[in-house]
């Protein structure tokens, strides 16, 4: 069984954020917009989570293929304080994001996008796979997705 309520997703770049969302019933799961990383990126993602009142946030990890955490997942973890110190109310959980780009990339190939015209959406795309991915886990073991954060650590 899956929780109810709005999660928003993050695929966290060092240039573009790409941020999903999913309805309430946590059944469809859209594209919201990309975040521009170097400018001011978590006041836009405060105005977000006024506007959608999600019950938590997802946040991209990006491990190895091998399910390691490399110096990317460490970056990632240094985003992760960086959005709870700031939305300290709001659960935040890890969730593996292996290959979510490539198939974003891969569906927007099959729509017809040209990997010119895919750098504006691939981030939104990219999230949402990982935001279906949570969910798709939820659904089979009735546990939250991913690890949940806290600034400490691991909750």
């Amino acid at each position: 069984k899956v929780r109810q309520g709005v999660r928003l997703a993050l695929d966290w770049g060092r240039v573009r954020i790409g941020v999903a969302a999913c309805d309430r019933e946590a059944i469809l799961c859209f594209p919201v917009e990309t975040i521009d990383a170097r400018r001011a990126p978590i006041a836009r993602l405060r105005e977000l989570v006024r506007e959608y009142q999600p019950i938590e946030l997802i946040l991209g990890m990006p491990k190895t293929l091998g399910g390691a955490e490399g110096p990317a997942a460490q970056q990632m973890r240094e985003v992760a304080v960086r959005v709870k110190s700031n939305l300290a109310d709001l659960p935040l959980r890890l969730v593996d994001e292996r290959l979510s780009t490539v198939s974003a990339s891969t569906l927007l190939r099959q729509a017809g996008r040209d990997s010119r015209s895919q750098r504006s959406v691939i981030d939104q795309a990219a999230a949402v796979a990982i935001l279906e991915q949570a969910l798709e886990y939820e659904r089979g073991t009735g546990l939250g997705p991913g690890e949940l954060f806290s600034e400490g650590g691991l909750v």
